[in-house]
């Protein structure tokens, strides 16, 4: 692939700062650029080799940038393409790295009218309990999966553009359309987050239980180690793909209220397929994987 004049990351934290990282390591663009408004973390990327320089006004941002990647929260995508819709230029690649895609192709028809070519929405599938530009890490994307969902108006060549960043920094990437996208990561990743808040909100501090955490092992720990990620981003994704995660939230309820019978009844034939199936599927699906 062709090295790109100018790649312009808006939020350089964990996720944006590998992707500005990683691409700025393998020289992949001339110049790797963030743009915000803290500048004392913008100062700090520099420091770290995260990238190469930074604005913080949009139309020094998008001067001359090949493609601009908002690595923001949901809840301020369509702020920020309002922010840098004036100061686009006509071959810029927009592309993202919301973990729900239809409503950042939502809000990018409110600001566009009519989604541009250059428009290519994508999710990358990594990430860490910690958060910020201190954790960027060039390698977070190798062997991992990043999603792609082209809109209609999407195109090939931007498409093939961002898909080249992504295999570049070592991704597995793959092509799909942004409802199944957001049907998919509800049922796997959105609803196990949620679980996870849900049971360590249920038993912080429970009247019947009190400091109950001092007595977690390996198996609450593993579970629950979701629940210390970012809550404002877990906030945005619960109200950007509120219809998804609603449906899969009752899909379990229902199941646990299938569940609560076989133990009550002490049905130990039941209750040891059910976990043999279950031990099977991950085994195979997961462990081998």
């Amino acid at each position: 692939m062709n090295c790109l004049n100018k790649i312009t990351v808006i939020g350089v934290g964990l996720i944006g700062g590998s992707f500005a990282k990683g691409i700025k390591q393998l020289g992949l663009a001339q110049q790797v650029h963030g743009f915000g408004h803290n500048q004392d973390n913008l100062e700090l990327a520099v420091q770290l080799n995260v990238i190469d320089s930074f604005s913080l006004d949009a139309k020094s941002a998008m001067q001359g940038c090949d493609l601009v990647l908002l690595a923001v929260p949901l809840g301020a995508m369509q702020s920020v393409l309002e922010m840098i819709q004036p100061y686009l230029e006509e071959h810029t690649i927009i592309t993202d790295a919301g973990s729900a895609k239809q409503s950042v192709i939502e809000a990018a028809t409110t600001v566009f009218g009519s989604l541009p070519e250059n428009f290519v929405p994508a999710h990358p599938i990594a990430g860490k309990e910690q958060s910020g530009v201190l954790a960027a890490d060039e390698t977070l994307y190798v062997d991992h999966r990043v999603i792609i969902t082209p809109t209609e108006k999407s195109s090939d060549a931007a498409v093939l553009q961002v898909k080249a960043l992504w295999q570049a920094l070592g991704a597995k990437v793959e092509i799909m359309s942004a409802s199944f996208h957001d049907e998919v990561f509800a049922a796997t990743s959105h609803l196990p987050h949620l679980l996870a808040f849900a049971l360590v909100e249920l038993l912080n501090e429970h009247p019947e239980l009190g400091n109950v955490f001092k007595y977690t092992a390996g198996g609450f720990r593993d579970f629950s180690r979701i629940a210390s990620s970012d809550p404002t981003m877990w906030r945005d994704i619960s109200v950007a793909n509120s219809v998804a995660i609603s449906k899969w939230l009752t899909e379990y309820r229902n199941y646990l209220d299938q569940m609560i019978p076989l133990v009550e009844q002490q049905d130990s034939e039941a209750l040891y397929t059910l976990f043999a199936t279950a031990k099977a599927a991950r085994d195979e699906h997961i462990v081998k994987r």
